[in-house]
C-alpha cells in the first residue's frame, strides 16, 4: 500500500511517500524528487534482516527513470516535442540540421561565427580511411545496407584509437566532428556497394544533406546538384529523427557506453537497436501495408481485417504520444513540397483516404490511434529514390546527434555508474550435480 503525504509546496511538509509493507506493518518514508522516488530506497523494504530487500519490476522500463536528462522533452499527452526547451515546429522550420546537431550536443542553439566553425568541422571530417573501403568491399554483394553500416560504426574505433579517451573533453569534441560527419558517408558506401557502383567522394562545396545526395546518387556528371526542395526536405526529416528522449537506441547508446566504451562502439550499439523492425524499421512496415491494401476501394475491407484481428494498421499510434505525434504533422506538408518536384506517389492517395478513415472511427479514435511520424516518412524516402532497405541507415544519420549528446551528458552525470538492471529469479533452488554416468 503507499499513499503519498502533502506536497511541500500544498502544506509545507518534506515530500515524501509514506509507504506500509502489510507484510510486517513497517511503515517506510521515501523522499520524492522531480515527481520520482530512488529504487534504490526500497531496498530497506525487508521482512528479515537478511533479505535483499523491495525492487521494482519494469519490463522494458514502461515507468522507470534511469537518468536525469535535458536534452528532450516530450509531452505524449500533448503531442510536444522540443529540443533544449525549442519547438520541434520552430527548429524544422528555421534551422538546418547541422544547427540542430550543435544545439543537442552544446546545449544552445550556434551564433554564426559558431554555425560556420561547426559545418566547416564536421565537413572537414566527412572523408573516410581508404582502407575502409576494403573493408566495405569485403561484404556480399547483397548485404543489408544497415549490417554494413552497424559494422562500419564499429570498425571506424579501429582506425581512432585515441577515442577511447573520453574523459579527454578535446578528444570527445574530435570524435563528435568524426561521427557525425562520417556518418553520411558510411551510408552512402554501403549503399553504392549494395548496388554495384563506385565509391563517390564527399563534395566539399555542398551542405551536409546535398553531400549525402551527392554521394548516393552521382553518376558520371561533373558536379551533382540535388534539387534544393529535395535537400531541404532531407534536411527536415533529419531534424525530426534527430533525438526522442530514451527510446531503445539511446538507451543502448547510454547503455553500452556507460562501460566507458569508445563513442564508435557505443554508437554501433545503438545503431543495432534502431536495426529492429520495431524501432528504425517501422516506416518500411508502412509501405508493405500501403502495398498490400493496393487501392482507395480495398481500404474498407482492410479496415474491418484490422477490428476483427486479421490486420494491423502500420504507422499509427505511438507508445509516448496519446493524442498526435508533432513530427506527423511537419512530415506531411513537407511529403506535398516534395510530391510537387517528383510527382506524386500513389501510395499517397491511399496512405490520405486511410488516415481520414482512421480518424472518424471511433474504433480508432478510442485506442489513440492516429498517424506517427513513421505514416508519411516512408513516402518522401521513397519519393527520393532511396531504397527501403536504405530506410534505417537514414534514420540512423539524423538520429547521430541525437546518441552523442545524451552519450557525453550520461559521461558527465555523476549520478550514473555502468548500466546493471536487477532480475527477478524463478529459477531452481539449489541442487547438487550428479556425475555423467549416474544420470538416469
Amino acid at each position: 500500500m503507499a499513499q503519498p503525504t502533502a506536497d511541500a509546496k500544498n502544506a509545507g511538509k518534506p515530500a515524501t511517500l509514506s509507504i506500509v509493507d502489510n507484510r510486517t506493518g513497517k511503515q517506510y518514508e521515501l523522499p520524492i524528487e522531480n515527481d520520482t522516488i530512488k529504487a534504490i530506497d526500497l531496498r530497506q523494504i525487508k521482512v528479515k534482516d537478511d533479505d535483499f530487500g523491495m525492487m521494482t519490476y519494469d519490463p522494458a522500463y514502461m515507468n522507470t527513470a534511469a537518468c536525469k536528462s535535458s536534452i528532450t522533452f516530450i509531452d505524449g499527452d500533448k503531442g510536444i516535442l522540443q529540443y533544449r526547451g525549442y519547438p520541434i515546429e520552430q527548429l524544422a522550420e528555421k534551422c538546418s540540421y547541422l544547427e540542430v546537431a550543435y544545439l543537442l550536443v552544446n546545449g544552445e542553439l550556434p551564433t554564426k561565427d559558431q554555425n560556420a566553425d561547426w559545418a566547416k568541422q564536421i565537413t572537414e571530417h566527412t572523408f573516410v580511411h581508404e582502407n575502409l573501403k576494403k573493408f566495405m568491399d569485403g561484404f556480399h554483394h547483397d548485404a543489408h545496407p544497415m549490417g554494413m553500416f552497424v559494422s562500419a560504426l564499429a570498425a571506424l574505433s579501429t582506425f581512432y584509437p585515441s577515442a577511447k579517451k573520453i574523459a579527454d573533453p578535446a578528444e570527445r569534441k574530435l570524435t563528435i566532428y568524426r561521427l557525425i560527419g562520417k556518418v553520411p558517408t558510411l551510408a552512402a558506401f554501403a549503399y553504392r556497394h549494395s548496388i554495384g557502383m563506385p565509391y563517390v567522394h564527399p563534395d566539399n562545396e555542398l551542405d551536409y544533406a546535398s553531400n549525402f545526395l551527392s554521394m548516393m546518387f552521382k553518376i558520371a556528371e561533373p558536379k551533382y546538384k540535388p534539387e534544393p526542395a529535395l535537400a531541404k526536405a532531407l534536411d527536415v526529416l533529419f531534424i525530426l529523427h534527430a533525438d526522442h528522449e530514451q527510446n531503445c537506441s539511446t538507451s543502448a547508446m547510454r547503455g553500452v557506453g556507460s562501460s566507458k566504451v569508445d563513442p564508435f562502439s557505443a554508437a554501433a550499439a545503438a545503431a543495432a537497436a534502431l536495426y529492429g523492425p520495431l524501432h528504425g524499421g517501422a516506416n518500411e512496415e508502412v509501405l508493405r501495408m500501403l502495398d498490400h491494401i493496393g487501392s482507395i476501394n480495398n481500404i474498407p475491407g482492410f479496415i474491418k481485417d484490422v477490428k476483427e484481428g486479421r490486420g494491423r494498421l502500420m504507422g499509427f499510434g505511438h507508445r509516448v504520444y496519446k493524442n498526435f505525434d508533432p513530427r506527423a504533422t511537419i512530415i506531411k506538408k513537407l511529403a506535398d513540397q516534395v510530391f510537387e518536384v517528383t510527382g506524386r506517389n500513389p501510395k499517397l492517395d491511399i496512405a490520405l483516404e486511410l488516415e481520414k478513415i482512421a480518424l472518424q472511427d471511433e474504433y480508432f479514435i478510442k485506442r489513440k490511434l492516429y498517424p506517427n511520424v513513421d505514416f508519411y516518412s516512408g513516402l518522401i524516402y521513397q519519393a527520393l529514390k532511396f531504397p527501403v532497405d536504405m530506410f534505417p541507415v537514414l534514420f540512423a544519420i539524423g538520429r547521430m546527434s541525437g546518441w552523442l549528446s545524451q552519450w557525453q551528458e550520461m559521461l558527465l552525470d555523476e549520478d550514473q555508474k555502468i548500466a546493471r538492471p536487477r532480475q527477478v529469479y524463478l529459477g531452481r533452488e539449489k541442487r547438487d550435480v550428479v556425475m555423467l554416468s549416474q544420470r538416469s
